[in-house]
């Protein structure tokens, strides 16, 4: 164990060394401009953690993207990233997606390392797990992605026709389209909220109210409710009556809902039927003729 520990901390200086030697020889773009747009003033003292992702961070980053890219593509984790409504960026994610590898690899490596002190299996088929430690927390941290999309979608439908019925009310009170978004996001509180507040910022940003509603249902991976933005951006820009497009999209999506339960009822029926036969009903039998077995029992001993 101590020559191991040797050896990584060997390996370790070897590695960084090379590295400082080869971005010696040869410096970056920024590296050579940083020097002449970069204020006058000293720069301040830096904390150890700070000077540790200086050091590590290209490498690391290089690492990263080089998983990243071998799970899926970038643009694929960018519209996921926006249709959950996450701000972070695509290098920020493939980190998080990094740290779970490198968390999954050090716990296979425990128990790799547990197994070989108590039995001493094969090298190979410690690789082999190890290997399989990185991969799974890699896969883990995108389905975890996957899952927080699934949720903000399923929040999205479900505060979409209350919503929508809002913003009915308050275009037919007089107000106009902005105000009437900045009116739902002010009393409503949740997923679908936060998204209009994001087209309302972007509207007060200098963007029109079409154009950010055009992005919001290019954003959004709800088919309804992107239905229902482009709806209402073609109202607005046609000057077609925007009370009748909310009400029926608010319809719809109820319709919609209605109909997904009645098709999500139809399919638990059969898996229903599996406790009902073979937990249920044996039991039953059973209550039912054991009384008179044990009396059958009785009168031929009698």
């Amino acid at each position: 164990m101590i020559g191991a520990v040797v050896a990584g901390l060997l390996a370790t200086g070897v590695l960084l060394t090379v590295e400082g030697w080869r971005r010696a020889r040869r410096p970056s773009l920024a590296d050579r401009v940083l020097p002449y747009v970069r204020d006058v003033h000293p720069a301040p003292s830096r904390p150890a953690g700070h000077l540790l992702g200086e050091v590590f961070g290209p490498s690391w980053r290089r690492l990263t993207s080089a998983i990243g890219e071998s799970l899926g593509s970038n643009a694929a984790i960018a519209r996921r990233l926006r249709a959950c409504g996450l701000d972070g960026d695509v290098e920020a994610f493939r980190l998080t997606q990094a740290t779970w590898g490198a968390m999954g690899l050090a716990g296979t490596v425990a128990v790799s390392i547990v197994a070989w002190s108590v039995s001493h299996p094969p090298a190979v088929a410690l690789l082999l797990w190890c290997a399989a430690g990185l991969v799974g927390g890699c896969l883990a941290c995108d389905q975890w992605l996957s899952a927080r999309v699934r949720s903000h979608e399923a929040r999205l439908r479900a505060e979409f026709p209350t919503v929508a019925d809002l913003l009915a009310l308050s275009v037919a009170a007089g107000e106009s389209p902005v105000a009437s978004i900045e009116r739902v996001t002010r009393v409503s509180h949740g997923a679908l909220s936060l998204e209009l507040g994001r087209v309302l910022a972007q509207v007060r940003a200098g963007d029109t109210v079409v154009a950010a509603l055009d992005e919001f249902a290019a954003r959004t991976g709800v088919t309804s409710i992107a239905r229902f933005a482009e709806a209402m951006a073609v109202a607005i820009e046609r000057g077609t009556p925007l009370i009748d497009v909310l009400h029926a999209q608010a319809a719809d999506v109820r319709e919609m809902a209605r109909r997904d339960l009645i098709e999500t009822g139809g399919r638990r029926e059969i898996a229903m039927m599996i406790p009902v036969v073979f937990l249920i009903l044996p039991i039953t039998i059973a209550f039912a003729f054991f009384p008179g077995l044990v009396g059958l029992h009785l009168s031929s001993g009698g």
